[in-house]
């Protein structure tokens, strides 16, 4: 297969590899955005046949439901793929090979990055044509920068480690979009409402809170790697975590708040 290669002077302009660079490892992208559409079609369909409340749902609510569907798709995809390569996989074991943690890669890795950035891709362009229904400016600031780093990773293959570290805390998105669910279908005082909340506040603790301090110290401890990162993709590590790790807080609280609301209302009602 012929790859494409990127033009000589964009090499210049970012500073790593040359221009016979080759486009073949963006490929799976393309299956990323045709796994989006076709969940996005099969959540629509297999909801019509098991959810009486989904043939009551407005267009709106439709697109977003079917929306959440993919995105929970994607959230377990690179969560089961990033405990994998952390977990079971040697690719980042400190002292399993020779090479820094920070240039590791693999088929693996490059695959569920490329396949991120046909999620981010299909899921961006659904939130600005339908822009502001799916979510405001801050969901394309979140989508814009992951798509930067991922890309910059995938094509360089530095900083693996610290994109797979980030794309875990995805595994806060289906708690996020069952909440989103069971509101919509008027479950918000049941059970499986609060302990989802719940479920949710502790996740998002671990995956976006703890897991970025981890996050942080790691830079800390290899930054004599992570200087050896071209001059973008190391400028795109120092500025890109600290901006997502502020919305976490900020997103945070926000369910902090819901969560303590939704219990007082729950005591209130007993």
């Amino acid at each position: 297969m012929i790859g494409l290669v990127f033009p000589a002077g964009l090499m210049t302009a970012i500073g790593f590899l040359g221009p016979t660079t080759e486009f073949d490892r963006l490929l799976p992208a393309l299956a990323g955005m045709v796994m989006c559409k076709t969940v996005y079609d099969l959540t629509g369909a297999v909801s019509l046949l098991l959810f009486k409340g989904y043939a009551k749902l407005n267009d709106v609510q439709r697109l977003e439901w079917n929306n959440r569907g993919f995105s929970t798709f994607h959230a377990v995809v690179v969560t089961v793929a990033s405990l994998y390569l952390f977990l079971l996989s040697d690719l980042f074991d400190e002292n399993s090979h020779i090479e820094p943690v920070i240039s590791r890669r693999s088929t693996f890795s490059d695959t569920i990055l490329a396949i991120s950035i046909g999620y981010f891709l299909s899921d961006l362009a659904l939130l600005l044509w339908n822009f502001p229904v799916l979510g405001g400016l801050e969901y394309v600031l979140h989508h814009g920068l992951s798509m930067l780093s991922i890309f910059l990773s995938l094509i360089s293959g530095q900083g693996q480690v610290y994109i797979l570290m980030v794309l875990f805390t995805e595994s806060t998105t289906p708690f996020v979009n069952l909440r989103w669910h069971l509101d919509i279908a008027g479950q918000k005082n049941s059970y499986a409402y609060i302990l989802n909340g719940v479920a949710l506040f502790l996740g998002w603790l671990v995956a976006r809170i703890l897991l970025f301090i981890f996050f942080f110290y790691h830079m800390f401890t290899h930054f004599s790697q992570v200087k050896t990162v071209f001059p973008l993709g190391f400028w795109t590590l120092i500025a890109v975590p600290p901006m997502l790790a502020t919305m976490n807080l900020f997103w945070f609280w926000k369910i902090a708040k819901g969560l303590i609301k939704t219990l007082s209302k729950a005591k209130h009602s007993q």
